[in-house]
C-alpha cells in the first residue's frame, strides 16, 4: 500500500490463546501452576549450585545461568499471558510490546549461545580431561558468558527495532494474531513492504541458529569419537550420561525454534504456531531443570544435603 495509508500505532490487540471464558479459567490455573513450578525449580537449582562447593565447576556455572535465563525467558511471556486470561481486552502498548519482544528475543538467543558454550565445555571435559581446568578457566567462562549476553542483546535490539519501529500498519490498534508480540506475527499484519524485514530476520536467525548449532554438532562429533575409543562399557556409559541431559535440552529447544523462524512463510499456521510457541516459551523452561536434575547424582545429593540442613535450622528455631 502507499505511504498515505501508514498510521501511527497507539497500541496492539493480542489475539490470545482462546475466546472461551470457561477455557480461559482452566488455562489460567494450568499455566499459573506451570509458571510457579518453573520459578521454583529453576530458582531451587540456582540455590543448590550456589550453596554446594562441589558444584562450583564450569559445567554447573553454565547450568546456573541457564536456570536464570529460563526464569527470565518464561516470565517475559507467561506473566502477560496470565494477565490476558483475566482481562476483558488484550491490549498492549507499543512500549510494552517492544519491551516484551526485546526481553524474550534477548533471553532466547542468549540461551542458544549458552547451550553452545555448554557443549564446548562437555567436549573439553571428555576429550581433554587432564587439561579441563586449565582450558575452562575463569577467563574462558567469562568470555563465553559475556559474548552470549552481549551478542544476544545486540540481536534483540535489531529485531525489535525492525519489527516495532520499521513496519507500517494501517490501523491505530492493529490486531496481532498471537498471544504475545511475536516478530513473525507483526510482519504478517503489516500493510507495507516487509521483504527487507523478513530477509534481515531470516539472516539473523539463520546465523545464530546454525553457528551455535555448528559448535554443538562439532563438539559432539569429537565427543562421540573419543567415547568410542574408551574400552570399558562403564566408561562409555559414564561419558554419554554426562551429555544426555544437554542433548535432550538442545534437541527440544532448537527443533521448536527452527520450526518457528526458519520455515517458509507459506507454511505459516496461526493455531500451529500458538501451540509450538507455548511449548518453547513456557513448557521447555519448566522441563529444563527437571531434565538436568533427574539423572544428575551430584545435583540430587546436593539438594538432599541442603534440604536436611534447612530442616535442621527450622527445627532449631521451632524447638527452644
Amino acid at each position: 500500500m502507499g505511504l498515505h495509508n501508514k498510521t501511527v500505532v497507539v497500541e496492539f490487540i493480542l489475539d490470545g490463546l482462546t475466546e472461551s471464558a470457561k477455557l480461559k479459567c482452566i488455562l489460567f490455573v494450568f499455566f499459573f501452576f506451570i509458571y510457579i513450578l518453573t520459578l521454583f525449580q529453576n530458582a531451587g537449582l540456582m540455590v543448590v549450585i550456589s550453596m554446594d562447593r562441589k558444584l562450583h565447576t564450569p559445567m554447573y556455572n553454565f547450568l546456573r545461568h541457564l536456570s536464570f535465563l529460563d526464569i527470565c525467558y518464561s516470565s517475559s511471556i507467561t506473566i502477560r499471558m496470565l494477565m490476558d486470561f483475566l482481562a476483558h481486552e488484550r491490549s498492549i502498548s507499543v512500549a510494552g510490546c517492544g519491551f516484551q519482544m526485546l526481553s524474550y528475543t534477548g533471553f532466547g538467543v542468549t540461551e542458544c549461545f549458552l547451550l553452545a558454550a555448554m557443549s564446548y565445555d562437555r567436549y573439553v571435559a571428555i576429550c581433554h580431561p587432564l587439561s579441563y581446568l586449565q582450558i575452562m578457566n575463569r577467563q574462558t567462562i567469562l568470555v563465553l558468558l559475556v559474548f552470549s549476553y552481549i551478542g544476544s542483546s545486540l540481536n534483540a535490539f535489531v529485531e525489535t527495532g525492525l519489527s516495532i519501529f520499521h513496519l507500517d500498519f494501517c490501523e491505530e490498534r492493529p490486531y496481532v494474531h498471537h498471544f504475545y508480540c511475536d516478530v513473525i506475527a507483526l510482519i504478517e499484519i503489516s500493510c507495507g513492504d516487509t521483504r527487507l524485514n523478513q530477509m534481515i530476520l531470516f539472516s539473523f536467525v539463520s546465523f545464530i541458529e546454525f553457528s551455535s548449532l555448528l559448535v554443538i554438532l562439532m563438539s559432539y562429533f569429537y565427543i562421540f569419537i573419543s567415547v568410542l575409543r574408551i574400552r570399558s562399557s562403564k566408561g562409555r556409559q559414564k561419558a554419554f550420561s554426562t551429555c544426555a541431559s544437554h542433548l535432550v535440552v538442545v534437541t527440544l529447544f532448537y527443533a521448536t525454534v527452527m520450526f518457528m523462524y526458519l520455515r517458509p512463510s507459506t507454511a505459516y499456521s496461526l493455531e500451529q504456531d500458538k501451540v509450538v510457541s507455548v511449548f518453547y516459551t513456557i513448557v521447555i523452561p519448566f522441563l529444563n531443570p527437571f531434565i538436568y536434575s533427574l539423572r544428575n547424582h551430584d545435583v540430587k545429593t546436593a539438594a538432599k544435603k541442603l534440604g536436611i540442613s534447612l530442616l535442621k535450622k527450622v527445627r532449631s528455631f521451632a524447638i527452644p
